[in-house]
């Protein structure tokens, strides 16, 4: 490059130096500020992700805590006390004879007090571990012939079969398991109820053992039953049990049932307990529904367990024929 007329060498180099010096002020400055954005950016994104590790190790740690809670056991007894499906196999382990025969009056009850008398035959066999029951009704004339048969299979995963036999139609009708839960036959029991007799379904209900108590004098192990499924409890009609038994001769005393909106509503008392045959067995049970004020009350009688009865007494087509 030429130097212009009139210009010292010196001072021309100099004005041509200049700019190049600003230009790599300039570039330098640019230079540092990228560093310092990437930098920044650098820094952000550690500081990010440090946030996540933190609360990924909190979430751990509280589904950790979660996870323990649940693992905790809910159904936990009071010291000292079993534990409440440990109290339900003890009822329904107790020995009941192979087979049975009674009579039982039962009286029903409105909140009038007038008052309905019905004679009835229960006839009980077990098949291993499977227990077929029949009622047959004798008296009074317009509900004689009425029967009803059940097959409890006594598993978990096997619905028991139930049939309602009416002479008027002279025929038998299956009772559904959505059924189970509606009243028998104008009583304050359902069909599940008269099913399990004296036993306590452990199919059904998660069980807890609550507290000790005393019934009529008599230390008994309270326990609390929820349905285990949304469709259970539909099925049944309750939303809870809560029942007493007895902690020396392991047979209920009392119970008590809430419905799905946890609204109390019957109470089922157990009286006079006395062995047959060396068997412990109830005489009289009062059942009273809180929410219509019907009462029914069992009087049993007649007590039979010696006496074997006929395989054939348990088929559907026999219900016509009444008690053997």
């Amino acid at each position: 490059m030429s130097r212009p007329p009139g210009l010292r060498s010196g001072a021309f180099e100099g004005r041509c130096a200049l700019p190049c010096q600003r230009l790599e002020r300039f570039r330098r400055r640019c230079g540092l500020a990228a560093g310092l954005y990437a930098l920044t950016i650098a820094g952000a994104s550690a500081l990010c992700a440090a946030t996540s590790f933190l609360l990924a190790g909190s979430s751990f740690l509280l589904a950790g805590a979660s996870l323990a809670q649940d693992a905790s056991p809910a159904t936990a007894a009071p010291a000292g006390l079993p534990e409440g499906a440990a109290v339900v196999a003890r009822v329904n382990e107790r020995d009941e004879g192979e087979s049975s025969t009674r009579q039982v009056r039962m009286t029903l009850e409105d909140k009038r007090g007038h008052q309905r008398v019905r004679e009835t035959v229960f006839v009980r066999r077990f098949f291993d571990e499977e227990k077929r029951m029949a009622i047959f009704y004798e008296s009074p004339s317009n509900v004689k012939g009425t029967a009803f048969l059940t097959y409890d299979y006594g598993q978990v995963d096997r619905e028991d079969d139930q049939w309602l036999y009416l002479p008027a139609l002279r025929r038998a009708r299956r009772i559904s398991a959505s059924d189970r839960g509606d009243y028998f036959l104008g009583t304050d029991l359902t069909y599940e109820d008269i099913k399990n007799e004296t036993r306590i379904s452990i199919g059904d209900y998660d069980w807890r053992t609550v507290e000790e108590v005393e019934v009529d004098g008599h230390r008994c192990l309270r326990v609390e039953g929820v349905p285990r499924t949304e469709q259970i409890s539909r099925e049944l009609g309750y939303g809870r049990v809560q029942v007493d038994v007895d902690a020396e001769i392991w047979i209920v005393r009392a119970s008590e049932y809430w419905d799905r909106a946890d609204r109390h509503l019957k109470t089922s008392q157990v009286g006079d307990i006395r062995q047959v045959d060396g068997i412990w067995t109830p005489h009289r049970i009062e059942v009273r529904n809180h929410r219509s004020g019907h009462q029914t009350t069992f009087e049993v009688s007649g007590v039979d367990y010696a006496t074997p009865i006929d395989e054939g007494v348990f088929q559907v087509g026999s219900l016509r024929r009444g008690p053997p």
